[in-house]
Formats: structure tokens, sequence, C-alpha cells
């Protein structure tokens, strides 16, 4: 048995520990390795222009630090991730691709820009993880598109561009097919419902389900690549209604993957659950999460704990694969050609070229190191409150991440181990045992 685990006075790292033979322990983890359940996409972040530009302001020697952090075997090894086609908030500026709404063959169409510093990101991420299961989403169609004819502040396409914009997301697709980095998936569109000051655009549930039964779905069927397609990529909260909207109709259902979901305004976990008992064929997935408001280079202790809490809920109803937002912001929590900034697992000082692990890191560190691709999860009781946990079982182990958000240090006991173990105040631990 190993036993792992990241608490405030360990400085925030994986250290290992000691289980115990006292008795005393007053809560039961019960281990079910027969029942099964959902199986491991992976664990990762997102590819923003921000982040990229940002490891380009460091050092040589920093840049292979995070790199190693991340997708490096000894790090989180991180094996998923999600790039935006064309410009996000966490873009030095809004661009796109084609500005030309009279080139309907895209010929104008280039990416050249993302040579700069997010096609060698992506690359380099790729040699280092060995494989990486990629996702890209659009956060809004070109201005000339769009009803407002901004990128920015909300707006909808205009049905006479739709063809034309799910042109467009393919062709994105496919030049970066041509630099060797395939997606395994695209959203239709990064929070769908919500009208920011920064690159959007609404679809209601009808809305998006009529783009993707006309437009993108027939075009991605008929361009060969083999990119599924993700819905809704958006909060918890109305998953399950825009879920219903397209699976009950065959003709939008067919071109569907699964669903997407973000952390912010509400938990409602639950609504994850329902889905996945009402179309049980379909896949959930994490799109996107992050601790808002410019948190600069030392975050609070809650913001690894705000990881941990989502993680294991969000694994516990039927996530497949959890991807969190930008890999690396600077000591304003950005760039971001909105101020919108915010908070990453690790920090890049460019002002004192130095790295600076946030807590988050590690928290995610207690996922992404131990429940591999492929892993499959596996049921558990808890016979008290206090404890959040999440089991999984793959390469002959069993891995149980178990997280306590109490004031006060708990023992509790596991079944197949027959071991108590002590978990620390405001501290996760990941235990392996053989199976």
């Amino acid at each position: 048995m190993k036993i792992y685990e990241t608490k405030e006075e360990s400085n925030h790292r994986l250290s290992v520990v000691d289980a115990t033979t006292a008795q005393d322990a007053n809560i039961l983890i019960t281990l079910h390795p027969e029942e099964e359940m959902q199986k491991m996409i992976g664990f990762g972040g997102a590819f923003t222009e921000s982040t990229a530009y940002n490891l380009s302001r460091l050092s040589p020697a920093n840049q292979e630090i995070i790199m190693k952090a991340y997708f490096g075997a000894e790090g989180n090894d991180y094996r998923l991730g999600r790039a935006h086609i064309h410009s996000c908030d966490f873009s030095l500026e809004n661009y796109t691709y084609m500005n030309d709404p009279k080139d309907t063959e895209l010929k104008s169409f280039s990416i050249h820009r993302d040579h700069t510093y997010i096609l060698p990101l992506i690359k380099k991420a790729q040699r280092m993880a060995g494989s990486l299961e990629l996702f890209a989403s659009p956060w809004s169609p070109p201005s000339f598109m769009k009803s407002n004819n901004l990128m920015n502040r909300g707006g909808k396409l205009r049905p006479e561009f739709a063809q034309m914009w799910a042109d467009y997301m393919v062709k994105f697709l496919q030049e970066y097919k041509k630099e060797g980095i395939n997606f395994f998936a695209v959203t239709v569109q990064n929070e769908p419902e919500a009208h920011q000051t920064w690159e959007s655009c609404l679809y209601t549930g009808e809305e998006e389900a009529a783009f993707v039964r006309d437009h993108l779905g027939p075009t991605l069927k008929k361009s060969g690549l083999n990119t599924s397609i993700i819905l809704y990529d958006h909060n918890r909260d109305h998953v399950f209604d825009r879920a219903k909207v397209a699976y009950d109709n065959p003709q939008t259902a067919q071109y569907l993957w699964g669903v997407g979901v973000h952390w912010y305004v509400v938990e409602q976990f639950e609504n994850l659950t329902k889905v996945h008992n009402a179309y049980p064929d379909k896949h959930i997935i994490f799109t996107e999460g992050c601790v808002e408001g410019g948190c600069g280079l030392e975050g609070k202790w809650r913001f690894g704990e705000t990881y941990g809490y989502h993680i294991i809920n969000d694994l516990n109803n039927w996530v497949e694969g959890w991807c969190d937002w930008n890999l690396v912001l600077d000591e304003m929590g950005g760039p971001n050609h909105v101020e919108n900034y915010c908070s990453a697992p690790i920090m890049a000082d460019t002002v004192n070229d130095k790295v600076v692990f946030q807590n988050s890191y590690y928290y995610i560190g207690h996922f992404s190191r131990f429940i591999k691709p492929g892993y499959v999860r596996i049921g558990h009781e808890v016979s008290a409150t206090g404890l959040y946990v999440t089991t999984w079982k793959g390469d002959g182990k069993i891995v149980i991440v178990v997280l306590n958000r109490n004031e006060a240090a708990l023992r509790y006991r596991l079944s197949l181990a027959d071991t108590n173990i002590e978990i620390g105040a405001h501290a996760i631990q990941t235990v392996i045992i053989d199976a």
C-alpha cells in the first residue's frame, strides 16, 4: 500500500505517509471492485494563447520545469487538452483565421498566427506526454457572421452564415491535422448561454441542436475527419435540458459524442447522473474550470480544495475526462484582453523569471498521476459524512482519493486493505492498494 497526502504543513506537495494500526477509526470506506462504471479518458488543461505566450516570457529552464510538471511521467502526467478556435478571452486580442464574408470557399483561411505560440506548445506537449486526447472549442464566430457584428458581447450566429461557420470549424481541424495535431472532438460553442464581455455567442438548446443536425454534423461527416461533437460546454445547471433537446432528436443525436460541462455558478452534480441515466450511451466530460478573480502568485488553500471537491463529485457522477482551464497565467492572472483575470495551477512570475506552483496543481495531481487513461471507476460506500471519496481500478491496482474539508483530522478504515488511515485537516490523500 502507498499513501500520498497534501496538506498545508507539507508545503503543498504530495508527501508519502504511513498507515496506522490503531483501532479507533470511526469512518468505514467499503470498496466494491466488482461494480464497474465509466472509463477514464484523462486529465489535462487548455493550451490558450496566454499560456503559450507566458511560457515564452520565461527562461528555457523554467519552461522545461513547467512542461515536465504537466506532461512528464514524474509530474501530473496530463493526457487531455483543449484548444480554442481562433481567439478567446485568454488571447492577446480578438483575432480570426479569415474575415471576408464573400470568401465562402475559405481560400483566405490561415492559422499562421497559431504558429507563433500555440502550435509549438501543443507539439512539445505531445512529444513529452507520448499521446494526448485533444478537443477544440470556439468562443465566437467572426464578427461578420454575428447578429451584433462583434466577436464580443454575445450576439447570435446569423442563419445565412451557419454553413460557412461549420465549414470554418472543420477547416480549423483540417489545418491542424496538417500540423500533426488531431482532435478527438470539437464542442459546438463555449458557454452558449453566456453573454460575455469577451468572445461569446448565444444559442438556445434548439438552435444548438439544429446547427449540429443541419450543418456541423453533416459537414464533419463529409470531411472524413475522425472528430466527434460535444454539446453544450457550459455549467451543470442546464445540462440535462440541453442534452434532452438534442438527444431526443435522432437526426441530431447521431452526430453527438456527449456533453461538456463547466463548474461556474452552481454545483448540481446530480444533473450529470441524470443525463447518464437517461442517455447511458452518451459521454460526459468536464471541459473548463478555474478560480476566477485575478488571484495573483500566491493563492489560498481553498483553491486546491475547490479542485478536489469538484473533481471527486464530477467523477462520481459519470464524468470521463477532466480538463482544467489555463495551464499557466502570469502575475496578474492573464494576459486577458478584457481583463478577466483568473488563477491557474502554475503561475509565471514573468518579472522575476520564477515558477510558482499553486496547491491546486498538487490537488489535481492526486487524480491525474494515479487514475490513468483506461482505469475504471468502481463502487464504494462511506459510512459517515465528512469525507469525499472516489475509487478506481486499473493495472492491478485500486486507487482511492479521499478529501477532508473539515477543521480536524479524521481516521477512516479501508475494507479491502483492513487498515486504518489518518487524513489531516483540510487535506487530500491518494491511497493505492493491490487489486
